[in-house]
This record gives structure tokens, C-alpha cells and sequence, in this order.
């Protein structure tokens, strides 16, 4: 996976951090989360504490109506019906304040936990539209999905628990007073156990942390190596590479169930200690306490009270430990995040604008660039003058997608410099450079949404240029994102009519059943390729670019749709220059200069017959891609042929 081992740490890495580095940065986590949500944290809290008194309040509560009430009665074998009533009364008042407590406590904690959710979501997506290409390029697509959903809700799936164990911390304090208030013996044996849970949750808590953590990052590794496989399904499947793939997935996904497998046994060893100790604090204060009444030193009252306070406080205890279990992976999400939303790329934009209109020049002036140590194009140099057509005509690996990505500035040049309108690309603001190109590339992309949201990509109504423009900011109280843009033209249903109308994508959009508004599906799953690309082309064409950058765009389509689709981009669309990869024949003779493009150098230029004419390899390449279309266009013919037979 690339730059996965570079940007995530190892599982030795995450075994060596100490328990206590882990607990302070979670209490940082869950510092951040109050200092985001103080009033929701706010409610919760009180709730809790509510809840708290109540306990412990409730245990003396019961404690008297056993020793006023329910033991008079069974000694003198007559009932005060007010005694009785009033305790009764008493007891329920006390439920329903408990209820109230619990519902004020939940509310408050699972709002707070899915407002930071949904809030630090958009940030994460937010940033992957900020990051540049580069970026995108360093880091699995699976990896980065991971950040999105199951790293956002690590880092906040400690929050539901927090205002409860908060408040336990209070219902501890009040508890131990009002143990040593009663009798200082069964206040000692509160201060034990307790002081023994809080140990145990500890060490629970050290030794949960590597196992949460190696965890955490192993989801994500499975979740990219899935969606890698999903993406280059076709590619696995036409190389034969399945079992590989399978057994690449299989040996992740099974260290994923031996690390959980881990993270269980550790609870089920941790866990029944957890629920053992109150229940032996309970035997050990009758023990001690009916030792205690035969001396005088408490009575029956007291001893059911404390009793009872024993019973009722092994549950809300357990709130810490659920809180401290789950800090190592809050801090495994939280530092997934960080590098997500603190990352900005190696690519940095200017300040530069380019006002005009019309079409814009593109100029490569001795370009190199390498992936690595492999040198991809070398002293490059070629002109896309304003309002022409340039085809890149080269075979598989000469470089032409590497050019159509740095024309769009989706990576910068090792050396050279690639200009528009004569002011170099790197020198650009993000939003100029956006307005000015628009590029197709070689895999078409539609999202789950509708024809209408995937051409004009706007639900909003604000327009492209607002939303490159415009600083995005988080509306806490609504839970909504909203756009400070002052000013943007969004793109109307004519718009989008005239796009597709000129990417030959009309036709069948009309035929959809419901037009501009049927949903598309997951990557466009209801279209067909050529439909895609043709999709793709018209999204492109909407924003109006001032370039138009086409890598191998239209492969899918019909040749003869392909060449309605280039012949009208020249004929009605004079606004943009046009930069395409091209290998038909017919497409290559619409440019008006080819570069013919061998190992990363420009070996010649001119027009398709002057090269045809005095270029033997370039003759012999476009011949070779007409062949091999021709026996596609019979391979299809047949398919049909059989099909309709």
C-alpha cells in the first residue's frame, strides 16, 4: 500500500508507548471534546452527578425504610400505614428523579458523541479536498476511508461513557464520606475496594492500550487492501491474480481477528475481576458490619445502608473502566486524525490570479519528472497556443498521462516549468488554477447522486467558484457546514443541458427515468462505461475551463460518438484550448499539432499527416491503434451478432 508504512506507526512502534503517555493525551482527547461541546458535556455531566447523589443517597434512603419501617413491622407484626406510605413515596420519587438523571445523562453524552462525529467527519473530507493530488497519491484509498468513518468514531467512542464515569468519580468522593460518617471500619473497607477497582481498571487500561491500538490500525490496513482489490477488480481478474489478492487480504484479515481475538481474551480475564470485587466488598460489609452491630459501634440501619451502597455502586464503577479501556483506542483515531487534518502536502499554492478570459495557453518549457528513481519525461518541451487543439500521441508508458497530470498541476516538475498564460503553474492561487483547467481523466467517476448534482457539482446553489473560493467553516448548534463565500454562479439546468449536449451524453440522459434527478447509484453503476466517460466530460465542460485537458477520456465511447463529441468541443466550444491523449486515428487528425511522445522526450511535432509522412514510428503506432480498434469494433460486432441470434 503506498505510504501507508510511512504514514502510520508499527505495531512495535504502538507496542512501546507507555500506558501513561496513552492516558494523558486520552485525557487530552476528552479535554478537546468538552472544550468543543461545553453545554452538551454540560447536561450530561449534571445528569450524572445528579444520578450519583441519588445513589448514594437512595442506599441511606433504603437503609431507613428497612430499619423505620419494614423491621417495626416485623417485630410488633402491625404496619404503619404512614410510615409505610411515606416510604413508598419516598422510594418512588427517588426513581423518578433517577430517571430523569439518566435520561439527561444519555441525551447529553450521545448527542455530544455524534456531533463530534458528524463535525470532525466534514473536517477530515474537508481536508482531502484541500490536500493536493500528490498527497492523495501517498496514502490508499481504504487508508483514507478509514480516517472518514472508523478513525473519527474511535477517536469519539470514548465520549458515551466519559459523563458517566465523571460523575462516578463524584458518587466515589460522597460515598467514602458518608462510609467514614457511619463507621470507620466499613469506611475502610469502601477505600479498599474501591481503591483495588481503580488499580485493576488501571492495569486493565495499560494492558488494553498496544492491543486497542495494533487493532485499530490493522482496520484500516484491511479496509485499504479491500478497496484496492475492489478497484482493480478488472485488472486481478484479466491478470489472474485472484489468489493472490485473496490470500494478500486473508493474512491481513486474520491478523486483524488474532489482534481482536486478543483485545477479548484481556477482557475476559479483566472483566469478571471487574464484577467479582463489589459483590466480595458487599460480603465483607455484612461480615464486618454485623460484627460492628453486635458491638453497638452501628445499627441495623446503617449496616443495610452500607450494604446496599455496595450493591448499587459495582455497575457505575465499571464507567471508569469502560472509560479507561477505550482511551487507547480514542488516542489511536485522534492521532489517524492529526495526521490527516495537520497534513499539507508537499505541493504549495501562490497567490496568483488569471482574470482573463477566453482561452488559456499552455506552455511545457524542458520539463523533467520522475516517480522515484524512475525518470518518466525528460526535457520536455511543447505550446498549446490559446483556442488550439494539441494531441499526445505515444505508446503505453511514454509519459502522456504524466503531462495531461502536470498540465492540471495534480504533481509539480522535478525541473522545468509548465506556465499558464505565461505565469507558472506553481505561482497560481488553488482557486485560479481550478477555474482555468478542468481535467478528464482515463477512469470516469460519477457519484451516488443524481445526473443534475454529478454534472454541476453543486446541491447548494452557490455555485463552483464560491465553493472553491470559500472558507468553510463547522455550524455547531445545527450540525451543518455552511460556506463563507460572498458570491459564486451556480450552474442551471440549462447549463447542465448544454454540457451534456455537447459531450453527446443528452441523448441518453433524456432517456433516464427521471432526467436530470435519477440517482446514479455507487459509482455510477447504472451507467455503462462510454456513458460514464461522456458524464465525466459534460461535469468538465459545465465549469466552462479555459483549458480542457483530456487523457484518454472518450475510450470507451463509440468511435463514431467520440468524433461528434471532439469535432463539436472545436466547432461550438471556443472558450477553452484543448490538450488530449489521444490513439484513434480520427481524433488525432481533429488536433491541429500532435507531439508524438517516445520514453518520457517529445520525438516529434507537427501535424497528423506531416508526421504520418516523415515519422516511420509514428506511422507504424497509429496504424498499429487503428488495427487494433478495427478488431475490437469485429469482437463487439460478433458479441452482438450472438446476442441478438
Amino acid at each position: 500500500m503506498k505510504g501507508h508504512q510511512t504514514s502510520y506507526c508499527t505495531g512495535e512502534s504502538v507496542a512501546n508507548r507507555t500506558s501513561r503517555d496513552v492516558l494523558l493525551r486520552g485525557l487530552r482527547v476528552l479535554g478537546t471534546a468538552i472544550r468543543e461541546e461545553p453545554r452538551l458535556f454540560t447536561v450530561a455531566f449534571l445528569g450524572s452527578a445528579l444520578f450519583a447523589v441519588l445513589t448514594v443517597g437512595g442506599a441511606f434512603l433504603v437503609g431507613a425504610v428497612v430499619g423505620e419501617v419494614v423491621l417495626p413491622a416485623i417485630s410488633s407484626g402491625e404496619v404503619d400505614e404512614a410510615a409505610l406510605a411515606l416510604g413508598a413515596g419516598a422510594l418512588v420519587t427517588l426513581s423518578l428523579l433517577k430517571i430523569l438523571s439518566i435520561f439527561g445523562r444519555r441525551l447529553g453524552a450521545g448527542f455530544m458523541q455524534f456531533s463530534l462525529q458528524a463535525r470532525y467527519r466534514r473536517r477530515v473530507t474537508r481536508r482531502y479536498l484541500e490536500l493536493p493530488m500528490a498527497w492523495h497519491r501517498q496514502h490508499a484509498t481504504g487508508t483514507l476511508l478509514s480516517n472518514a468513518n472508523s478513525d473519527v468514531e474511535a477517536a469519539w467512542y470514548s465520549i458515551a461513557p466519559m459523563p458517566f464515569a465523571v460523575g462516578t468519580v463524584v458518587m466515589l468522593v460522597g460515598a467514602l464520606v458518608a462510609l467514614f460518617a457511619t463507621d470507620w471500619v466499613l469506611g475502610l473497607i469502601g477505600l479498599v475496594v474501591f481503591a483495588t477497582l481503580l488499580l485493576i481498571n488501571t492495569g486493565y487500561s495499560r494492558r488494553m492500550a498496544p492491543r486497542q491500538m495494533r487493532a485499530q490500525q490493522l482496520r484500516a490496513e484491511v479496509s485499504a487492501i479491500a478497496h484496492e482489490s475492489f478497484d482493480g477488480a478488472l485488472v486481478v481478474k484479466t491478470m489472474g491474480r485472484e489468489a493472490e489478492e485473496t490470500a494478500r487480504f486473508a493474512g491481513r484479515a486474520g491478523e486483524l481477528r488474532d489482534s481482536l481475538i486478543s483485545v477479548g481474551r484481556l477482557r475476559g480475564v479483566f472483566e469478571p475481576l471487574l464484577d467479582t470485587l463489589p459483590s466480595l466488598g458487599t460480603l465483607a460489609a455484612l461480615l464486618v458490619g454485623g460484627w460492628r452491630l453486635r458491638q453497638g459501634a452501628v445499627n441495623v440501619t446503617e449496616v443495610v445502608s452500607v450494604c446496599y451502597l455496595f450493591t448499587v455502586m459495582a455497575m457505575p464503577i465499571r464507567a471508569i473502566g469502560w472509560v479507561l479501556a477505550e482511551l487507547p483506542r480514542s488516542v489511536a483515531g485522534w492521532d489517524r486524525l492529526q495526521r490527516v487534518l495537520t497534513a499539507t502536502g508537499e505541493m504549495s499554492y501562490g497567490t496568483r490570479q488569471l482574470d482573463r478570459r477566453g482561452p488559456a495557453s499552455l506552455r511545457f518549457d524542458h520539463v523533467h519528472f520522475s516517480y522515484g528513481d524512475a525518470e518518466v519525461l525528460h526535457d520536455v518541451s511543447f505550446t498549446v497556443p490559446a483556442g488550439r487543439t494539441v494531441a499526445l500521441v505515444g505508446r503505453t508508458g511514454s509519459g502522456k498521462s504524466t503531462i495531461a497530470s502536470l498540465a492540471a498541476r495534480l504533481v509539480d516538475v522535478d525541473s522545468g516549468t509548465v506556465t499558464l498564460d505565461g505565469v507558472d503553474v506553481r505561482e497560481l492561487s488553488a482557486q485560479s488554477l481550478a477555474r482555468t483547467v478542468a481535467l478528464v481523466p482515463q477512469v470516469p467517476f460519477a457519484f451516488d447522486d443524481t445526473v443534475r448534482a454529478n454534472v454541476s457539482l453543486d446541491r447548494t446553489g452557490i455555485g463552483r467558484d464560491a465553493k472553491a473560493g470559500g472558507e468553510a467553516t463547522d455550524d455547531a448548534s445545527s450540525g451543518k457546514a455552511t460556506d463563507d463565500a460572498s458570491s459564486g454562479k451556480a450552474i442551471d439546468d440549462a447549463a447542465v443541458w448544454a454540457a451534456l449536449r455537447l459531450a453527446q451524453a443528452d441523448g441518453f440522459v433524456a432517456l433516464l427515468p427521471e432526467g436530470l434527478d435519477t440517482e446514479l447509484g455507487e459509482r455510477g453503476t447504472t451507467l455503462s462505461g462510454g456513458q460514464r466517460q461522456r458524464l465525466t466530460l459534460a461535469r468538465a465542460l459545465a465549469g466552462q475551463p479555459r483549458l480542457l485537458v483530456l487523457d484518454d477520456a472518450t475510450s470507451a465511447v463509440d468511435p463514431r460518438v467520440e468524433a461528434a463529441i471532439l469535432s463539436g468541443l472545436r466547432s461550438s466550444y471556443t472558450s477553452a484550448s484543448i490538450l488530449v491523449v489521444a490513439y484513434r486515428r480520427a481524433t488525432i487528425a481533429l488536433a491541429d499539432e500532435v507531439v508524438y511522445l517516445e520514453h518520457g522526450r517529445v520525438a516529434a511535432r507537427g501535424s497528423h499527416a506531416e508526421l504520418l509522412a516523415t515519422v516511420p514510428a509514428y506511422a507504424n503506432l497509429v496504424t498499429a491503434y487503428e488495427q487494433a480498434e478495427a478488431e475490437r469494433e469485429r469482437e463487439r460486432a460478433y458479441e452482438e451478432t450472438e446476442v441478438s441470434a
